[in-house]
């Protein structure tokens, strides 16, 4: 092969344009959302997901350098969920009251576990808040039923820092913390709510599915779903704003 030939070839490589990304991996938002979208309450539609997936994708074709290390698919899927996560928090038209009462069961468990040193009860924490125990149930699916509330919604450090060539030690040092914190809180969940989590997101279960592992209605493993994220958020007050 003659120099100018290999010249010729080398001139011929293209580096992906922004546009071309984008078509090429469009497939993969309607891959994510539809992914995401069996494990979302029921008021999330597929459609707005893609939607705020597709400016996801966007902003990962153009903010891309595959300099730093990770490919772009790796990149892109982690901003197109991220992006999917935020339209669904920023859609929380939930009443004020609903927000009032998670922290109530919230701050009902912290006090109960205090004091009896072990797991607050469903029935415990109904009689802390001073309501009937089918009212607490209410609570707790009013909770999961208006908007996204799990262990997304905990701190866990900014999806950005993947393409850092330098990630600041302080946050690195506070996100290995917070992680350390979570395991252990976890790790100290009811037995039940322990095999929830597990099946939901490692293995990726939904809770109709989860319900026919364990027996149980649906509504049920929503409950007990959202009662360990609130169980978790009681433990981890010192690393969730509480607003």
């Amino acid at each position: 092969m003659s120099a100018s030939s290999g010249v010729e070839m080398y001139s011929e490589i293209q580096v992906p344009t922004p546009d071309n990304l984008v078509r090429e991996y469009a497939i993969l938002v309607k891959r994510i959302a539809h992914h995401l979208i069996a494990r979302m309450p029921a008021n999330v539609q597929a459609d707005d997901l893609i939607q705020a997936g597709m400016i996801g994708l966007l902003e990962a074709s153009t903010k891309y350098d595959g300099s730093k290390g990770a490919s772009f698919e790796t990149y892109a899927g982690i901003r197109i969920r991220g992006a999917m996560l935020d339209e669904i928090r920023k859609g929380d038209w939930v009443p004020r009251s609903v927000h009032r009462n998670v922290r109530s069961v919230s701050a009902a468990m912290r006090a109960v576990e205090a004091r009896l040193g072990r797991d607050a009860t469903d029935r415990e924490v109904a009689q802390e808040m001073g309501v009937q125990l089918e009212e607490y149930f209410d609570i707790l699916k009013d909770s999961n039923s208006g908007r996204l509330f799990s262990l997304e919604d905990l701190p866990a450090g900014d999806s950005d820092n993947t393409q850092a060539p330098t990630p600041d030690p302080l946050e690195q040092i506070q996100k290995s913390h917070f992680q350390e914190h979570l395991a252990a809180a976890i790790g100290h969940l009811p037995e039940r709510e322990q095999l929830v989590l597990s099946l939901y997101y490692d293995d990726e279960l939904n809770l109709k599915e989860i319900g026919e592992v364990l027996g149980v209605s649906e509504s049920r493993i929503s409950q007990i779903h959202t009662q360990a994220a609130l169980r978790l958020r009681g433990r981890l007050i010192d690393w969730v704003d509480e607003k």
